[in-house]
């Protein structure tokens, strides 16, 4: 059965193509070509102004963090889940511009017979957890409330989204517009940066659906069938071979802690880089759905190559051995190393990597971009080139 049709039986898209077809005729917004659609500020109806609001979840993540739980008793994967999602929202918002008071909202859904009221503390609690951690880097979230639905009807275990708004001036927005001879800066998803508490496999919050049911053993669908689609054909539940608790050699995590690891915010370095580099950053990407092939909305007559990429990191091997997918379509799907690219002039690029590194996250030039006559992506890695 090829990768795709894998996809569709499970029930997911590694593109969104049909999402992307019914909103194309929306209007799209002060700064068309902007990461996020930005609005005219609503707040105080003043023209130097604007208003970004985005709403994202942590996926079927939940699901997994759901049998890990149940398998071990650890409570500490649910504020792991709440950093996904809301990281999900504010990486976003930033690649826009905004990367200081950010108002969040929560929304939960849980199936209350099987998500104790303890689960929902954890994520109260791990929330004014993040917050306070980006606190102490000099960067103000301020959560307004949210809702908590007991929901079981629908959801089958746990749902956990958040909204985020922001009003920053339109001066400060970053409209993208990539250039010939720019450089691509890539900041690495894995290692461990300086505001995090251990080693980070590089998950984010796409390509869950895959990975959980490639990864793992049919041991956990017997246990817990909760935990999946019952429509989905049982040869794609849980088809792998891997234990959660098993200890994966090269990074000292289980299996389901090195999956469940919290996606990366880069909003620290963000934080630090745009106010002295707004005008010099010609482009943004958060390479989240989409993955490395993200960039592709964004670009107008250009050839993006990407020649110079991390070496795969122990988790995307494991997904990819696992699961047998084609390495070209496991671009498309997981961000493979890097979850956040700069765009800019190439002697810039070095200040990048460097106010990176204060963070403990590394970063290279990973490739360049060309003008062309139509849009083209090239991603050459010792495992191949791929063209999109």
């Amino acid at each position: 059965m090829d990768v795709g049709s894998k996809y569709d039986k499970r029930g997911v898209s590694s593109t969104k193509a049909d999402v992307h077809e019914a909103i194309k005729g929306l209007d799209k917004g002060l700064f068309p070509n902007a990461f996020c659609k930005i609005l005219p500020d609503r707040i105080g109806n003043d023209e130097e102004y604007c208003n970004i609001m985005h709403a994202d979840t942590a996926g079927t993540k939940p699901s997994l963090a759901y049998v890990y739980w149940k398998e071990t008793g650890d409570y500490s994967v649910w504020a792991g889940l709440i950093q996904d999602a809301i990281v999900m929202n504010i990486d976003d918002m930033a690649c826009a511009g905004a990367v200081n008071d950010i108002v969040l909202s929560s929304t939960i859904g849980r199936n209350k017979t099987l998500i104790p009221g303890e689960v929902v503390k954890e994520l109260i609690e791990g929330t004014q957890s993040f917050i306070k951690n980006m606190e102490e880097l000099g960067i103000n979230l301020h959560l307004s409330g949210g809702e908590t639905a007991d929901v079981g009807d629908i959801v089958r275990t746990l749902d956990v989204g958040f909204t985020a708004f922001a009003r920053i001036k339109r001066a400060d927005v970053i409209d993208i517009d990539i250039q010939d001879g720019d450089a691509i800066v890539a900041l690495a998803s894995f290692g461990q940066a300086t505001y995090e508490s251990e080693y980070n496999g590089g998950m984010g919050s796409n390509g869950l659906t895959s990975a959980r049911h490639d990864v793992f053993g049919k041991y956990l669908a017997e246990k817990y069938p909760e935990s999946f689609n019952p429509e989905i054909a049982g040869e794609l539940v849980y088809a792998g071979t891997k234990n959660l608790t098993d200890i994966e050699e090269e990074t000292a995590l289980t299996y389901g802690k090195l999956v469940l690891s919290p996606t990366r915010t880069f909003l620290p370095v963000l934080h630090r880089l745009i106010p002295n580099m707004k005008d010099k950053i010609h482009g943004l990407i958060h390479t989240t759905g989409g993955a490395q092939t993200k960039v592709m909305n964004f670009v107008n007559g250009m050839h993006i190559i990407k020649d110079n990429m991390f070496d795969v990191p122990p988790l995307f091997r494991i997904i990819q051995e696992e699961s047998e997918t084609d390495w070209r379509e496991m671009y498309q799907v997981f961000n493979m190393g890097h979850r956040l690219e700069v765009y800019l002039k190439p002697e810039l690029a070095q200040e990048v990597i460097d106010v990176s590194a204060e963070f403990g996250i590394e970063a290279r030039v990973i490739g360049r971009c060309e003008s062309a006559k139509e849009n083209k992506l090239t991603i050459s890695t010792d495992t191949g080139t791929y063209t999109y």
